[in-house]
């Protein structure tokens, strides 16, 4: 099993990550790691904050000149910033003192940085993980609750992809396919879409589009507000199979559901044409196999998804996510110092992170794929791993030969 975890807090020196079971021999460096993360902090409607973020990169364990080794993989990315809040989030105790002065600069926000916040913001993890763990401070809650997290996500999605691209030749590619209330036509992302989505600001291929997803950004940021969308994963070459249908939690539709719900923000996930299923009749809403030169599909309504195993289709998954909670308009909340009606605390925020979470949705793709690769095939180095799922493809297809 290919397990992962991450560590760190949003204004913390660092994020910390690890993966394990990646086979050795496996082409990764912290440049590639690196450019992952650089598609992570682009996109429209990014706030500041993207602007003077480096995501420096190291690898600490796993990897030796360029290949891992087999190994449990430590990632590290630094953050940029912790000089500012080396204080405020200083993991031993401070002089109470020390968080009444600025940093030496005259900058008085760093004061406002040390005051303890105690309004929660509505949609976030605020009021429920202070209630939960005993906090006074928001802050004990909102720095590891943060999307910041998600980076080291990015970083150890790109071990996964890497995998599956070097093992399996799958690919994992994302984009968006509504902002707010604008949606883009419906049509099928491939491969040869990859360099277009990539280029562009909102992640669309389709311009006319992507420049209504840019007005619907700036519509919301004009008025002082936030808007959500809809982001489209698509794996290209997934082999039939993954998953399986003898336990609940080894369903592959399961595990990639959990893991696009757990993405901040994340409030509905979709495989395939799962909501216009619900609307049609199933003599049209399955995917019939027909045979040619060999078995096919004309359609791809199930995403690639049957029974809780992929089925040879290209694999689909929509994420739905919702404004960004924190709004600069302030919602009505409680002071829990005082038990008082209050304004909610406002942290610098983005206007729409829809972009962004088409970036962090292929990492959790990938991780989710990697894992059921190395659960079906094994294998100790990426040869053997290739070798094992090579046999398997060939005897799969020769079975669907007429």
């Amino acid at each position: 099993m290919m397990r992962w975890i991450t560590a760190g807090e949003s204004h913390g020196e660092a994020l910390v990550g690890i993966i394990e079971s990646v086979p050795a021999g496996l082409a990764i460096t912290s440049a590639d790691i690196e450019g992952a993360l650089a598609r992570r902090r682009t996109g429209y409607g990014r706030g500041a904050r993207q602007k003077f973020e480096q995501d420096r990169v190291r690898l600490l364990s796993g990897v030796r000149h360029g290949r891992t080794l087999g190994s449990p993989i430590a990632i590290e990315v630094a953050n940029s910033e912790w000089p500012k809040w080396r204080t405020v989030m200083s993991s031993d105790p401070v002089d109470p003192k020390d968080l009444m002065i600025d940093a030496g600069t005259g900058d008085e926000r760093e004061v406002a940085r040390n005051k303890r916040l105690t309004q929660p913001r509505p949609g976030h993890a605020d009021l429920p993980g202070m209630l939960k763990y005993a906090h006074e401070d928001a802050r004990n809650v909102l720095e590891r609750s943060s999307a910041r997290e998600t980076a080291m996500r990015v970083a150890l999605g790109e071990v996964a992809r890497q995998f599956l691209r070097q093992v399996a030749g799958i690919e994992v590619l994302g984009h968006v396919v509504q902002v707010g209330q604008e949606a883009a036509p419906a049509r099928q992302l491939t491969l040869g879409d990859a360099d277009a989505v990539n280029a562009s600001d909102v992640r669309c291929v389709d311009a006319a589009t992507a420049a209504r997803f840019r007005a619907e950004i700036d519509g919301a940021k004009r008025s002082g507000d936030t808007v959500g969308g809809v982001v489209e994963v698509v794996a290209f070459n997934v082999p039939a199979g993954l998953g399986t249908y003898t336990q609940w939690d080894q369903r592959l539709d399961g595990q990639l559901a959990q893991a696009l719900m757990s993405i901040q923000a994340a409030k509905s996930v979709e495989i395939g044409d799962g909501l216009t299923q619900t609307q049609t009749r199933g003599s049209r809403a399955h995917d019939e196999i027909l045979v040619d030169a060999r078995a096919y599909r004309p359609t791809n309504h199930a995403g690639g998804l049957e029974g809780g195993m992929s089925n040879g289709e290209p694999l689909v998954a929509r994420v739905g996510f919702k404004p960004i909670s924190t709004v600069p308009h302030a919602l009505r909340t409680i002071d829990l110092e005082n038990r008082t009606a209050a304004k909610a605390l406002h942290q610098r925020s983005d206007t729409c992170a829809v972009v962004p979470a088409a970036v962090i949705a292929e990492a959790m793709v990938a991780l989710v794929l990697a894992n059921a690769v190395t659960q079906m095939f094994g294998g100790t180095t990426v040869d053997r791993a290739r070798t094992a799922m090579d046999s398997y493809v060939r005897e799969t297809r020769a079975r669907l030969q007429p």
